[in-house]
């Protein structure tokens, strides 16, 4: 199995933008078929320049690899250039490509990504959450100490 192709996708964030103003994915795409998805991470620069890095770090070291290797993936980007030590959306275009791959992997073994990690370690994790303006209210959320504490109760009834 190698790696055949890359699609990129740039998602834009409506207004306020809570998370950011674009989410970057990468779908990476195997001779046989199987696709695997991965989130970038990247403020520094625009969305379209990020996904040319990804396309640039598809095209000199991901096409036509075996998705097994990540290891060897990581320590040949990451090497590349004078010195040694790349910047850190390079890392971030990395990391997205790295996350497509273990999609891959767990897809091809039938497992869970979690299980090729080491395997599960809780039976169960808490989560959280920022508390958000509610549809149509204004930001006065963060100024107002007791619509604050009144949308952290409903996040709590919610499970967070």
């Amino acid at each position: 199995m190698k790696i055949k192709d890359l699609k990129t996708y740039i998602v834009g964030n409506p207004p306020p933008g809570f998370g950011g103003r674009y989410f970057l994915f990468v779908k990476l795409i195997t001779d046989n078929g199987i696709e695997g998805v991965g989130e970038i991470y990247c403020d520094n620069f625009g969305p379209k320049v990020v996904m040319a890095m990804a396309e640039d770090v598809f095209a000199r070291h991901v096409q036509g690899t075996d998705p097994f290797h990540i290891e060897s993936l990581w320590r040949k980007v990451y090497s590349t250039g004078y010195s040694q030590r790349p910047d850190i959306s390079l890392v971030s275009v990395l990391s997205g490509i790295e996350i497509a791959l273990w999609d891959i992997l767990g897809k091809a073994v039938d497992k869970p990504v979690y299980e090729l990690l080491g395997g599960r370690v809780h039976e169960k994790l808490r989560s959280y959450t920022y508390i958000y303006p509610e549809a149509g209210e204004d930001e006065s959320i963060y100024h107002n100490a007791e619509l604050s504490a009144k949308r952290a109760a409903e996040y709590v009834k919610k499970g967070f």
